[in-house]
């Protein structure tokens, strides 16, 4: 078991919540982000091949729901630095038994939480608060050719967003539904 992190499985094998142990003092605290060693009991098994920040400044805000196609295919690794989100993965491994059902996890600094993400899923996000920042670890570098996106107001995922929303990319929004393209 982990020192510096709690594991909490979630309801699709292989995405993982990280609740991080915060040590402290009268100066402040510090917690670790990554740890190859501890988190691979939670499935992470490969090296972190890029880092990525992102800030969103709107409340309700979608974004998602991107993938990699092997042999691109990737793990993440996310975690929300300001802000609150709801941090979404959408099982896409064919023959899973959650093949196409999803799992939420509110993500903020407070709660001192990443979620892990595995290969094969598909990853987004609605802000809950104004001014969110996101920090990505990944298992692969990024390749446009394996870029995949499912809609993430599709309704065969019927994914509940918390909020109205209230900005989606043109491009997040032009993903093809489920039905219409077989993606997966």
């Amino acid at each position: 078991m982990s020192e510096r992190f709690t594991l909490r499985p979630t309801a699709i094998a292989g995405v993982v919540e990280l609740v991080r142990k915060r040590m402290g003092d009268e100066r402040g605290w510090l917690e670790r982000m990554f740890c190859v060693d501890e988190l691979r009991e939670a499935g992470w098994v490969k090296p972190v091949m890029a880092i990525n920040r992102t800030f969103t400044g709107r409340k309700g805000t979608l974004r998602g729901m991107h993938f990699q196609r092997a042999p691109m295919a990737e793990m993440k690794l996310v975690s929300c630095l300001a802000g609150e989100v709801l941090d979404v993965a959408v099982d896409l491994r064919e023959g899973s038994p959650t093949y196409l059902n999803w799992v939420g996890v509110p993500l903020s600094s407070e709660r001192q939480n990443s979620l892990l993400i595995p290969e094969g899923c598909a990853h987004g996000f609605q802000t809950l608060t104004d001014d969110v920042e996101m920090l990505y670890l990944h298992s692969q570098v990024y390749a446009p050719e394996a870029e995949g996106g499912l809609r993430p107001t599709d309704p065969q995922l019927a994914i509940d967003w918390p909020l109205p929303v209230t900005e989606i990319s043109p491009r997040d929004r032009s993903h093809p539904l489920i039905a219409a393209s077989g993606e997966s």
